[in-house]
């Protein structure tokens, strides 16, 4: 599909020096675009203490293909856990997007990107 064929006004140079002709450039390119687009990529959810007790394992992998809200990330933890208390207690832990704590900010408005962590830690007694 490549040639190495050079010049003309309506052909593509690569990097190696070859030289695609308009179509088979545009079959490359609309390949690549379309690959991009069917890309997705994980946020880790991880439980802790009564949260990985309530879930029942102790992380979560979120496939994801941009980012979403904290809120929604929450949503779709507890709907890999169906009949489980992970909503309840999950209303009760404080949360982590990487290693910067969230838990008083909006939950909507907390955006987490494809590739993150995200962390529950319930409450905790003692010292």
């Amino acid at each position: 599909m490549v040639s190495s064929q050079r010049g003309g006004d309506r052909n593509a140079t690569l990097g190696s020096g070859l030289v695609l002709h308009e179509e088979q450039y545009r079959y490359v390119r609309d390949t690549l675009d379309r690959s991009k687009l069917n890309e997705t990529h994980v946020i880790h959810v991880s439980y802790w203490a009564a949260a990985k007790a309530a879930a029942g394992v102790a992380s979560d992998d979120l496939s994801v293909d941009a980012p979403i809200s904290l809120s929604e990330v929450v949503r779709r933890a507890v709907a890999l856990h169906p009949g489980s208390r992970l909503p309840d207690v999950l209303k009760a832990c404080s949360a982590l997007v990487g290693d910067r704590p969230v838990s008083s900010a909006d939950p909507d408005a907390v955006m987490v990107s494809p590739g993150s962590s995200v962390e529950f830690l319930p409450p905790f007694a003692g010292g």
